[in-house]
């Protein structure tokens, strides 16, 4: 069984910044992706960023692109979300994913472990 915890998120006014972290414990992640989502009232969940434990390699969302940065701990298990230039449109729910397949993925339904999400509120 997999855990992902999330934390760091708050309610923030539009220009500000905020980093969120996921914890993931019960199994090795080595080779696992890890993922962000989102999901505001009344919308479907949205892929956020991506990035692999074993590689470098991240990918993001247009919407988030240059003001959201994935990245990761192997040591600690942990993925953060630095999310800077805030908007109120980014307002939502935030959710960390595990996803077990090797291949890169956008779509929620590929991942196989979730958080419990966190609350980001950007005030205008």
């Amino acid at each position: 069984q997999v855990q992902l915890v999330e934390s760091g998120g708050g309610l923030v006014q539009a220009g500000g910044s905020l980093r969120l972290s996921c914890t993931a414990s019960g199994r090795t992640f080595s080779s696992y992706r890890m993922g962000w989502f989102r999901q505001a009232p009344g919308k479907e969940r949205e892929f956020v960023a991506a990035i692999s434990w074993s590689d470098s390699y991240a990918y993001y969302a247009d919407s988030v692109k240059g003001r959201f940065t994935i990245s990761r701990d192997n040591a600690k298990n942990t993925v953060y979300l630095q999310m800077n230039s805030l908007k109120p449109e980014d307002t939502a729910v935030y959710y960390c994913a595990a996803r077990l397949q090797l291949s890169r993925s956008v779509v929620a339904g590929q991942y196989d472990y979730w958080g419990q999400g966190t609350q980001v509120t950007v005030s205008s």
